[in-house]
This record gives C-alpha cells, sequence and structure tokens, in this order.
C-alpha cells in the first residue's frame, strides 16, 4: 500500500486526518512544540484502518498493521494538555480524534484544534487557522492486535 500524505486546510480535511489517526498511538516525548516556528510535531503509530477497510478479512485472520507516521501542525500560538505529565517522555498515549472548534465567529479561520486521547487526556492547539499535514514515514508492520471500543464489544 502506498505512503499515505494528507494535507487539511479546514474542519472537512481535519475530520479525513482524524479518521486515519484513529487509535494511533504516541509517546509524550515523541511530540514538540516550537513556539518561534509555531509548529506543534509529532510522531505517531497510526492502526492502518484503510488496509482493514479494503480487506474485510483481515479481521478474521488478525493480520493487521500499523505505519509510523509524522503530524506537523501550523500557525500553532498555544498549547495546553490535560491529564497527563509532559515529564513522563515514555507515557504512551492513545488518539481518539482530532477536532475543530472555532473561536474567533464564523467569518474567522482561528480556533481550537484539540487532539483527544483515551483515558481523558488532551492536547488543545490555539491556531490562527487549520493547517496540518500527515505524512507515513516507512514500511508497515504486522500487529496481531486490533484497536478495541466499547461499542466494539457487543
Amino acid at each position: 500500500m502506498p505512503d499515505l500524505k494528507l494535507i487539511a486546510f479546514d474542519a472537512e480535511d481535519l475530520g479525513v486526518i482524524s479518521a486515519q489517526l484513529q487509535d494511533a498511538v504516541l509517546r509524550v516525548g515523541d511530540m514538540k512544540y516550537l513556539p518561534k516556528e509555531k509548529r506543534f510535531v509529532g510522531i505517531a503509530n497510526r492502526f492502518d484502518w484503510q488496509k482493514l477497510a479494503e480487506n474485510p478479512q483481515t479481521a478474521q485472520t488478525g493480520d493487521f498493521e500499523r505505519r509510523r507516521c509524522g503530524v506537523r501542525f501550523e500557525r500553532v500560538n498555544s498549547v495546553k494538555v490535560h491529564g497527563f505529565d509532559l515529564k513522563d517522555q515514555r507515557a504512551a498515549l492513545a488518539l481518539l480524534a482530532v477536532t475543530y472548534e472555532p473561536t474567533a465567529g464564523a467569518e474567522s479561520p482561528e480556533g481550537d484544534v484539540t487532539l483527544t486521547f483515551s483515558g481523558g487526556a488532551a492536547i488543545r492547539l490555539g491556531v490562527e487557522c487549520i493547517e496540518i499535514e500527515l505524512k507515513d514515514l516507512g514500511a508497515a508492520w504486522a500487529t496481531k492486535h486490533s484497536p478495541q471500543h466499547p461499542e466494539d464489544a457487543d
């Protein structure tokens, strides 16, 4: 499967990136805010939902994949964290969604991008506008485990 490269400039585009990053695992030490560049970056191990969608029999065989990817948020003015310790560089966080909420009215692109993690953890990025890139960084690797959600248990 070819490497994924996506760019988001609006909330609809961001929804596509959020779907691709659902259940990605990130270490606290693999995320960094670069205030002089107004950039927030991270490295994640994303679950390959596209492979599962294209090959439904994968669910029975347990032949799942993860891919290493980079995520870059531009025009970031502030970063706030909740529910985890920034000093615990080895801590792993499971990403549930990436969302956008405008803060300056409908006519302004300014707002908050929120990365919501399992266990109540979150990162809120105050942004001038949505400008986000997701890019795969290398080959996929096999995993026998698919992310589980409470509604999947039915």
